[in-house]
């Protein structure tokens, strides 16, 4: 089974994900990681990087081919993944949210110095919501696709004021049940 992981910046997409595949002894891996990889090696930050791919489909190419080759190729993984849905069309697709000052909480938390250098909580509050912006445009523009369209998804899950363990063990009853 391959199961994607979508959802709003600082959601919980790679915490939840990281733990799913612990519980169910899968490999993990996350867009985000990819993105950061490719950021640091460009020597710039997340939105930076978002910014530069409005007019560099070379960074999106690079983030889709290791997501389709992922899909194709392996099974018994997670992806967190803003798009790994419309990568990997067969795979079970979880949407997670959490309202937006829990998220910029979350982000500014984690202080990613020299990736996303967030100043404060409303700075990382509005980082997140041009990154969303910027993503949400260039999805539309490269591949015909809203993925904070609900209907691409087969299980929907708020994660504000919840804990990480309590979304996985929500995923995992719903996935006793396919």
């Amino acid at each position: 089974m391959i199961i994607t992981i979508s959802g709003t910046a600082g959601s919980g997409k790679s915490s939840v994900g990281k733990k799913l595949a612990e519980k169910l002894n899968y490999k993990h891996y996350s867009n985000g990681d990819f993105m950061r990889e490719i950021a640091t090696k460009r020597g710039v930050t997340i939105l930076e990087l978002n910014k530069l791919s409005e007019s560099d489909a070379s960074v999106d190419k690079e983030l889709d081919d290791r997501q389709i080759k992922l899909g194709k190729e392996e099974d018994n993984f997670i992806i967190d993944s803003r798009l790994g849905f419309h990568f990997i069309p067969n795979s079970v697709k979880i949407f997670l949210d959490a309202d937006i000052d829990v998220r910029a909480k979350r982000v500014f938390n984690q202080k990613r110095k020299g990736i996303e250098d967030n100043e404060s909580l409303e700075d990382t509050k509005q980082k997140i919501q041009d990154r969303l912006e910027s993503e949400k445009k260039r999805y539309k523009e490269l591949y015909k696709v809203d993925y904070l369209d609900l209907v691409h998804y087969d299980l929907l899950v708020d994660t504000t004021g919840v804990s990480v363990e309590e979304v996985v063990d929500e995923v995992r009853e719903y996935l006793k049940s396919l």
